[in-house]
Formats: C-alpha cells, sequence, structure tokens
C-alpha cells in the first residue's frame, strides 16, 4: 500500500475541515430545500478531484481511500446498532423478522441472479453486488423519516431496515469474499468461518462493551463523567470493539455492530449521550467519505452506462417491490404503507463500502466490475430517492406549521394566559443565559437533565416548552 505524503496529508486535513465547515454554513439552507447532504457533498468531491481543480485523487487504491472506508463502515455499523430501539424491536418482532430476514435477503437474491444473468459476474461477485445494492442508506432516509405525515408503521420499519440490515448482508459479502479468494471451502473452513462471524467477533464487541459500560458505571458512581464525553467514550468503544476482533482475525465490522448493541441494551443513558454528541461525529466521518467518493471513485458508474447496465440498474430498483411486497404480507398494516416501505430503499455510502471490502480483499475483477456497477445504481438511488422529499417540501412546511412543535415565546405566553397545562423548561447552556427566558420558566441542567428535572419536580401531566437555544 502507498504511503502518505506529507502533501497527501495536508490535503486530508484541508478536506476535512471544509466538510465540517460546510455542513455547518450549509445546513439550514440543505434542509430547507430538502437537496440531500449526501449529494452536495459528492459535488465538493467532484469539485477537487480530476475533473474539477485536481486537487486530489482518491481511486480505489488510494491509502486514505481505504482507512476512511474501513473506519466509515464500522462506524456505520456501530451507530446502526447503538441507535436502535430495542423495546421498538421486541415490540414490532414480526415487522422486524420480515423485513431483516425474508424482504432483505430476498432482495439480494434477487439483484445476485440479475447479476448473474444479465452482468455474467462470477456468482460469488454476484452475492457481493447483491448485498451491497440491498443495503439501506441511514444517511439518505434520514429527510423522509423526518415526515410528519409518515404513518408510524413506515417509520419504524424502515428505521429498524436501516438500523440492522447491514447486520445480515456483511456475513454474506463475507462469505462471499472467502469463497471467491479460496476458491471453494471445505467443512472444516466454514466451521472456522461460521465461528469467526458469529461466536468469536461478536462475542469480542459484546465483552469490550460490557467491560467498558461496566468501568464507565464505577466511574460515574464514585466521580462522574461529563455527558459530552461519555459521547466520544463510544465511539472509543467502537473502535477498541473493531481493533479487537482484527487482532485475532475476526471481523472488526461485526464486532463494531455487537458492541453498539450491547450499548443499547445495557445503557440508555450513554446511548442518549452518543445520539446527541457522538453521532454528529460520526456523520461528519461519513460525509468526509462522500468527498472521497466524489473525487473519483463514484463516477466510474459514468464509464459503465449501456443498455445492459441501464437495464440492470432499472431492475435492481423493482427487486425491492418484488421482494418485500410479498415478504410482508404477513404484516399488520396497510397496502400502502407495504408499497411506500418496499419502494423507499435508497442505495448509498454503505452499498459502496460492502463493495469496497471485496476491493480491499484483493478480490479479481471487485475493482473493475463491482465498484462502477455499483457507483452507477448508488448515483441513481441519489437522484431517485434522495431528491424526493423536496416534491413533498410544501407538505412538510404545512405539516411542521400544524404541528405545534416550534412555538415563539408570545405563543407559550398565550397559551399560559388560556390557561392551559403547559410549562416552560430552560435547557439552555450557561452562556446563553442572557437571551430572554419566560418569568416562570424552570431551569434544568442541561447536562443533568433527568436529575434536574426530578429535583425541580416538573409536572408530568404537562406540555413542555423547552427553550435550548
Amino acid at each position: 500500500m502507498p504511503a502518505f505524503s506529507q502533501e497527501l496529508f495536508l490535503y486530508t486535513l484541508g478536506l476535512i475541515g471544509a466538510v465540517i465547515m460546510i455542513s455547518a454554513l450549509f445546513s439550514g439552507v440543505i434542509e430547507r430545500t430538502g437537496v440531500p447532504q449526501v449529494a452536495v457533498f459528492l459535488g465538493i468531491g467532484a469539485l477537487i478531484g480530476p475533473a474539477g481543480l485536481q486537487l486530489m485523487q482518491a481511486g480505489v487504491d488510494s491509502p486514505i481511500l481505504r482507512v476512511v472506508s474501513t473506519l466509515s463502515l464500522a462506524l456505520v455499523l456501530f451507530t446502526d446498532a447503538v441507535s436502535l430501539n430495542l423495546k421498538e424491536v421486541r415490540e414490532q418482532k414480526r415487522l422486524s423478522f420480515l423485513i431483516i430476514g425474508p424482504g432483505t435477503l430476498l432482495t439480494a437474491a434477487l439483484i445476485a441472479l440479475l447479476a448473474y444473468w444479465m452482468l455474467g459476474l462470477h456468482p460469488a461477485l454476484a452475492a457481493i453486488l447483491g448485498a451491497a445494492l440491498s443495503s439501506t442508506d441511514p444517511v439518505l432516509l434520514r429527510g423522509f423519516l423526518k415526515r410528519k405525515s409518515l404513518d408510524t408503521t413506515v417509520r419504524q420499519a424502515l428505521r429498524l431496515e436501516s438500523g440492522m440490515n447491514d447486520a445480515v448482508l456483511l456475513p454474506v459479502v463475507l462469505v462471499a469474499i472467502a469463497m471467491y479468494t479460496s476458491g471453494g471451502l471445505r467443512s472444516e473452513q466454514w466451521t472456522r468461518l461460521a465461528l469467526d462471524m458469529f461466536v468469536f467477533s461478536p462475542g469480542i464487541g459484546v465483552l469490550v462493551a460490557w467491560t467498558a459500560v461496566s468501568l464507565l458505571e464505577f466511574v460515574r458512581r464514585r466521580i462522574g463523567v461529563r455527558r459530552d464525553y461519555e459521547s466520544i467514550y463510544s465511539l472509543g468503544v467502537a473502535f477498541a470493539a473493531f481493533a479487537g476482533a482484527e487482532a485475532v482475525h475476526g471481523s472488526g465490522f461485526l464486532a463494531a455492530f455487537a458492541a453498539g448493541l450491547t450499548i443499547a441494551a445495557l445503557d440508555v443513558q450513554l446511548c442518549d449521550c452518543f445520539l446527541e454528541y457522538g453521532e454528529t461525529t460520526a456523520e461528519m466521518a461519513l460525509l468526509f467519505t462522500f468527498v472521497l467518493f466524489g473525487a473519483s471513485v463514484v463516477w466510474s458508474g459514468f464509464d459503465v452506462l449501456s443498455p445492459t447496465t441501464l437495464l440492470f440498474t432499472g431492475l435492481v430498483f423493482v427487486a425491492r417491490p418484488a421482494a418485500f411486497i410479498p415478504a410482508l404480507l404477513p404484516a399488520r398494516t396497510s397496502w400502502r404503507n407495504r408499497a411506500v416501505i418496499a419502494w423507499f430503499g435508497p442505495r448509498g455510502l454503505s452499498s459502496l463500502l460492502l463493495v469496497l471490502l471485496a476491493v480491499f480483499a484483493d478480490v479479481r475483477g471487485a475493482a473493475t466490475e463491482l465498484v462502477p456497477i455499483c457507483s452507477l445504481v448508488v448515483l441513481c438511488s441519489i437522484l431517485i430517492h434522495g431528491f424526493s422529499p423536496v416534491f413533498l417540501r410544501g407538505t412538510e412546511k404545512q405539516e411542521a406549521s400544524d404541528s405545534g412543535e416550534i412555538i415563539t415565546i408570545d405563543e407559550y405566553k398565550e397559551a399560559i394566559e388560556k390557561g392551559e397545562p403547559i410549562t416552560a423548561i430552560d435547557a439552555r447552556s450557561d452562556r446563553s443565559l442572557d437571551a430572554e427566558a419566560p418569568g416562570n420558566s424552570i431551569r434544568l441542567d442541561p447536562e443533568r437533565p433527568v436529575e434536574s428535572a426530578r429535583a425541580a419536580s416538573v409536572p408530568l401531566d404537562h406540555t413542555l416548552a423547552v427553550l435550548c437555544a
């Protein structure tokens, strides 16, 4: 692998800074317009890549792409797991099983068959591509899931899928890579691979997370831990679990997912801290990865444009509804909900990262056959799925104004005058306290909201109007 040069280091550092600054500066504009963030950062990548200012070349053999992609996939899996609402999973057991089991696996099988039949890929390569293109991208889903009018079942189904389906698809990719590189697996090799994927790697993730949570609980009781630092701590757990599994030749990705799942099961407070602070750090890493893909790799999709690849791409979008609609027949929901769930499965970063695993494993044909086809489907998905909230923008604004979730101080005072059961909660940081707040508001410590709410006896039967900025 080529070494990092000083020039590459400086470009990388500058890119990270640019990603963070642009994310902050244009976050409001992007959210209001409905344009997917990933499209913006792919554009940044194109601007600095060979077709633009020629500041960076991030091909599939680039060391920076390998490092960042590896860390990003670990973060994707960890974030998916730690953000899962396990209570919701238990309450929706049937729906979870239908989506993650028959729905996801049947979609992967159909796409793999299409790839084998239409593109002439080796069965193992077809299986890798099928699994990768069945992965639902949580970043592209975020805007859609924020719609107020979205049915609860649809929201739960897509949230569960984006949080869990990579854990089902990753073993498919790993098995296909092992079969292709070894020319077939003997019985003892199958046993070793199964133990690595389903026992050793998840076991290391569980052990690292359990130990980390136990240590955190001990320190919380004895000394106390700052809330924002707990989010950093959770990221440390993710990377420690990944490194631990890789050190014994297991799968660090499965270990990272198992670690996140363990934290979700054992420490709700740590999950909340991660979602408040750490998730933003993880998202910056993912957006930076999109910049790298945009610098060259993703545009390789245009190199394979042909009637056959365009037809294949179109059938990939048909494969998901063809698999999900029959798979969801036992689900207790309407046909409309089944159709929405079946259609809205955007492909994005996770698909590209799963395909790159084959490239990094030196699978012959992965870089020249799998990456371009996957890139073409991802670009089409960003266009079709990513921009769909733009056409719903007017509805969104109306829904937001009717929902009553955001009110002004004057509206709060008017509600008080009408005798409505509403209480103002002042949860601003200390440096923001100069701004106006209702005179009868209850001050909560944003670092310890639960404890201070209990101490202040916040009325449980009131609507809470929270001043947080």
